[in-house]
């Protein structure tokens, strides 16, 4: 999978590929770029970025790789990843009430590169390769903050259809402050 287009408003080409173990760095500094960006949406529900956070995003976007559910998407301009999506297919579930579905979990372009079209590419090709396994709907989450991203999807098809509610604890520690084991002996 590889598709090289022209990006709306925008003289220079993008191409959309599958990621590769090289684009890790890369593609680990945009995934700490999305997750400062939703805990500055809403810091208690969102967790905080961090030191390591580029490393451990590449890390853990490194075991997708090669899944056979999932998949990592670049965008690439002039030789940069400038974008991302990551994607996979999750198994029916009786907890969420859905069927098996396609998920895309992650989309991020760089701000230096919104508003050309390269998340619209991203998300066509994440919803293409849903689409090459079989899967008959692709769902996803967007911070409620997020309106740009809403507009996107909304621009491309997609329908709200659930809302997340968050209640925060106060008297409960957070993790990494002093927090009780989950579980207690009995």
């Amino acid at each position: 999978m590889g598709s090289t287009k022209r990006a709306a408003g925008s003289n220079r080409r993008t191409t959309i590929r599958r990621a590769v173990a090289t684009d890790l760095q890369a593609v680990g500094r945009l995934g700490a770029m999305l997750l400062r960006a939703h805990h500055g949406f809403d810091p208690d529900r969102f967790m905080s970025a961090g030191p390591g956070a580029e490393s451990g995003y590449a890390a853990f976007l490194g075991t997708q790789l090669d899944a056979r559910d999932a998949i990592v998407l670049v965008a690439e301009r002039g030789g940069e990843v400038v974008g991302y999506a990551y994607a996979g297919i999750e198994p029916r579930s009786w907890k969420e009430l859905r069927e098996r579905a396609g998920f895309i979990h992650d989309i991020l372009v760089d701000e230096g590169n919104r508003r050309t079209g390269i998340a619209d590419l991203l998300l066509d090709a994440a919803v293409a390769w849903v689409r090459r396994q079989g899967v008959p709907r692709v769902l996803l989450w967007t911070a409620a903050r997020n309106e740009d991203a809403q507009r996107l999807f909304v621009r491309k098809g997609f329908r709200g259809t659930m809302i997340e509610m968050t209640l925060e604890l106060p008297d409960v520690d957070r993790p990494g402050a002093g927090a009780l084991p989950l579980l207690e002996p009995l």
